[in-house]
């Protein structure tokens, strides 16, 4: 959970720090919006690649090696002397995140009782929205005050103590089934795989095509100051919290429900924005229903696809990472692309569009009458 609370926070800092990274180097929001194009990309190529090349190779130690990466990336963007170096950090972030999530994200089932797993999984991921309530906004105040070099170097270091974290703490964890190419595309051929994937695609879209450029919308439409908006993202992040535990508790009995319920609530906040964002008091109440939305969303997919295939529980996570990472990298380049070209009133709009297919695509799998198979 640490190790995935260090990656998230890693990986959706620039957030936070969008503006400020963007004047130092003279860049527009949109082009600094690549920073969260560079990491969601090299994940989707890393998990299948890394975790099938490494499939024989003890996970505990696999872990540690992604780990001591990132706190490499942390350092390389805390010195960067060009946005270049920057995104060079951002492709080893990628790469962390890719093999990470692949491996970490399917481990209850060989750390906890098989009764705990659903509950194990949820602590897992609830690192999502912790490092969206601790992460993003305590990296955005150090950035505030010290400069966002300084937020890389914190962070740097806070991985390097997960780091001997995991190594002190974690059991050793042989792999007991390798992954192979074979059997990932024996996944994309069962149907509740590609809803799953197309789900993904779409909620995913929807949240990181217009929370990538909140501060912007905050900024420019909200008429937000620097210091409030940290604020914000604290307020959003705590929602975040109880909609991962609000959506663990419900997945594992009404999937479809639940991943729904998630995407209609983002569909809302985000067509509202435009609407009712002008105002202090309607910004944040919507961002307080976008973050227990969107808390709900990655235990939400994870659960889908591991659903899909319940006896390739590592497989499942190496397609979920995959579909959600380059789906990020989409939506923020994508999201930087209308930004540019129009405003953060009309990203907010075309995210909240993307979020209304999401429960549509929810309601054909149940019109469907689809159900998921039986673990072996």
């Amino acid at each position: 959970m640490l190790g995935i609370f260090s990656i998230v926070t890693t990986e959706i800092l620039p957030i936070g720090l969008l503006t400020s990274i963007g004047s130092s180097f003279t860049i527009s929001d949109g082009m600094a919006g690549l920073m969260m194009t560079m990491p969601g990309f090299l994940a989707a190529i890393s998990a299948p690649v890394v975790t099938v090349a490494t499939g024989r190779i003890d996970r505990r130690l696999m872990l540690g090696v992604f780990i001591l990466l990132l706190a490499l990336a942390n350092f390389l963007a805390a010195v960067a002397s060009s946005y270049w170096l920057v995104l060079v950090s951002r492709v080893m972030v990628g790469i962390t995140i890719g093999g990470f999530w692949s491996i970490g994200a399917g481990l209850a089932g060989q750390l906890v009782p098989a009764k705990s797993v659903g509950r194990a999984t949820s602590v897992i991921f609830s690192a999502v929205p912790l490092g969206s309530v601790l992460g993003v906004p305590l990296g955005t105040f150090i950035g505030d005050i010290a400069g966002w070099r300084t937020a890389f170097l914190v962070m740097g270091g806070f991985t390097l103590a997960v780091l001997v974290l995991l190594l002190v703490v974690v059991p050793p964890l042989p792999s007991d089934q390798a992954t192979r190419l074979d059997v990932l595309g024996g996944m994309l051929r069962s149907i509740n795989t590609r809803f799953a994937l197309v789900m993904t695609f779409l909620v995913v879209l929807a949240h990181f095509g217009t929370y990538t450029y909140v501060t912007p919308f905050l900024e420019q439409v909200t008429h937000v100051s620097s210091g409030l908006i940290t604020v914000y993202l604290l307020i959003y992040g705590a929602a975040g919290i109880a909609g991962n535990f609000l959506g663990g508790a419900t997945v594992g009995r009404y999937p479809r429900s639940t991943f729904a319920a998630a995407a209609a609530l983002i569909a809302g906040a985000t067509l509202l924005l435009p609407v009712l964002g002008h105002s202090d008091a309607g910004a944040v109440a919507l961002l307080v229903v976008w973050g227990v939305a969107y808390g709900a969303v990655p235990v939400c997919s994870q659960t889908w696809f591991s659903k899909a295939a319940p006896d390739s529980p590592e497989a499942s996570s190496v397609l979920f990472t995959a579909s959600f990472q380059a789906t990020i990298s989409i939506g923020a380049l994508v999201g930087g692309a209308v930004l540019d070209r129009s405003s953060p009133s009309a990203v907010m709009v075309l995210g909240g569009l993307a979020a209304v297919l999401t429960v549509l695509v929810a309601w054909a799998h149940r019109a469907g009458r689809y159900t998921w198979p039986k673990a072996s």
